[in-house]
């Protein structure tokens, strides 16, 4: 999740167990369990059921999933820099972090009724925490074709939602597909968000039932 979004936004149990792997399977589209092409729409690529969380590439020095969960909880736990965020009643505000070894961190304010939409991290692994209130996220366990297509029809049973009170935390792996929502009425929340690599895009979705479909693709120069 970025800081940016069309209702103003950057992200397992509200308690979770800490990271484990990322082992998704793959299979042709519109044979897999998880996701079909809608009719009418050309062929996607190899799509695949998801689960877990994953690492940064052995090849990187980065950090790992597990490193961005422990970085966000206690950034949260920070309770001067959570105070010192100001906050609007009508739009989501932010403030960027030094995250842990080069990547992208955000301490974000959530009006009450506010969300992110439909979203995910491209590359990225990430993970967030709320440091006040209570976050809603709803994910979808599946891995979405990185391009070649522009609207979906998910599978039954790929629903999660989880929510986080103050102090709860979650990681995620490489290509996440979720939305965060401050469905309190009348309570601000705060979280911090910390992805690796640095976000190099984010693609939102509208969400209609069981169809998703691709709206926007967005870049860093569009929520810096």
């Amino acid at each position: 999740m970025s800081p940016h979004a069309s209702t103003p936004s950057p992200t397992d149990s509200d308690t979770p167990s800490g990271p484990t792997a990322d082992t998704p399977s793959a299979s042709p589209a519109g044979t897999t369990p998880g996701v079909a092409t809608t009719p009418g729409v050309g062929a996607a690529p190899s799509l695949g059921t998801a689960s877990g969380v994953g690492t940064a590439s052995s090849a990187s020095a980065g950090p790992t999933a597990a490193d961005l969960l422990d970085f966000v909880r206690r950034t949260a736990a920070d309770r001067e820099l959570v105070d010192s965020l100001p906050l609007d009643p009508e739009g989501r505000t932010w403030v960027r972090l030094d995250g842990p070894g080069g990547s992208e961190a955000w301490l974000i304010g959530w009006p009450p009724g506010t969300g992110t939409g439909w979203h995910d991290h491209a590359e990225s692994i990430g993970a967030f925490a709320t440091a006040r209130g209570t976050l809603t996220e709803n994910a979808l366990a599946v891995r979405l074709p990185a391009s070649g297509w522009k609207t979906l029809e998910l599978a039954d049973g790929l629903d999660r939602s989880r929510r986080l009170a103050e102090g709860g935390g979650r990681a995620f792996g490489r290509h996440h597909v979720h939305e965060v929502l401050n469905e309190s009425q009348d309570t601000h929340a705060v979280s911090v968000h910390a992805y690796y690599p640095p976000l190099p895009l984010i693609r939102r979705f509208s969400r209609t039932g069981p169809v998703l479909r691709l709206e926007q693709v967005e870049r860093p120069e569009d929520w810096q």
